[in-house]
């Protein structure tokens, strides 16, 4: 019977959270190239709507737009934004 360390338990997680990383970049990554663009990073909605980390910090805290926080980045619908700033235009 082999022993688990504390180093091996470690590895392992690191190598988990990679997987979960590299599994979602795909995902975004795939949808991005397909033309849905369903949930994308802060990054790119800033770049895509022209608007701040401020505006968009400011959306998400104030409910207006479905996030999800995974790992430690922030993903927004991005057809909830378009709706959201296409109703302002109306």
């Amino acid at each position: 019977m082999d022993t688990i360390t504390k180093n091996d338990l470690e590895t392992l997680r690191s190598q988990i959270i990679s997987d979960i990383v590299s599994l979602i970049d795909n995902k975004l990554q795939r949808e991005e190239e397909s033309g849905e663009f369903g949930w994308m990073r802060s990054k790119e909605i800033r770049k895509k709507l022209k608007i701040s980390a401020a505006t968009l910090q400011n959306l998400r805290i104030t409910g207006k737009i479905r996030f999800r926080k995974i790992l430690g980045s922030y993903y927004y619908n991005n057809a909830d934004l378009l709706n959201l700033f296409s109703d302002e235009n109306e």
